[in-house]
């Protein structure tokens, strides 16, 4: 006959068992749920990665459309600030004459003091978005030297291709930013005779 000490203990060691197995279970599912976790960590940080490469090749994007818009702008500026600099000599007829002249240098722009009040054919000097610094300048040497317009110096290539004004159809499938020439007389469009150079035939220019 089994002493009551004996089942006490048997009872003990059964309970011990149990309990040890309980807990193991407890413990390989806590491992399992840790690992999951982990692989869902895993899988979480890789997700915001490529959220985060994509959102910036998209803002990248996006930034370089506006200053290749703004590098339009400003250069329209200058190309329209050379332009009446040149015909201000001219009275009304606001058109090349013997009096014409190309300016010097951008200060020019800002101030012609070439008349009893000075004239002002640009609002500011401005810088090229597209590298931040100033624009390179297009000189004429057959016009002693003078600008007859601008260009940014970027290699980089634009996005936009087609769908310019029609005195910008030369910038059409251009490879790079320096490729878009603001000058006055305007460059001529591919397959099209060139303007003639006020004053007389197109002469060669040289780059600043």
């Amino acid at each position: 006959m089994i002493s009551s000490k004996y089942k006490v203990q048997s009872a003990n060691f059964q309970a011990f068992r149990s309990g040890s197995r309980t807990q193991n279970a407890e413990l390989r599912t806590l491992h399992s749920s840790r690992g999951f976790t982990y692989v869902a960590l895993l899988a979480a940080i890789v997700i915001i990665g490529i959220s985060m490469g994509a959102a910036g090749k998209y803002w990248s994007f996006v930034m370089q459309r506006e200053r290749e818009e703004e590098l339009l702008f400003r250069g329209e500026q200058y190309q329209l600030a050379i332009e009446q600099y040149y015909v201000a000599n001219c009275g009304k007829t606001y058109k090349p004459c013997s009096q014409s002249v190309f300016p010097q240098s951008i200060e020019n722009l800002l101030t012609d003091n070439r008349f009893p009040q000075a004239r002002r054919h640009l609002r500011q000097q401005y810088q090229d978005p597209m590298t931040g610094k100033d624009f390179e300048l297009i000189r004429d040497v057959s016009k002693g030297n003078r600008i007859t317009g601008v260009f940014s110096p970027s290699d980089k290539e634009p996005i936009r291709k087609t769908g310019f004004p029609e005195q910008y159809q030369s910038f059409e499938n251009r490879k790079a930013y320096k490729e878009w020439l603001f000058v006055y007389p305007l460059a001529p469009v591919p397959g099209q005779p060139a303007p003639p150079a006020p004053g007389g035939p197109n002469a060669p220019t040289s780059w600043k």
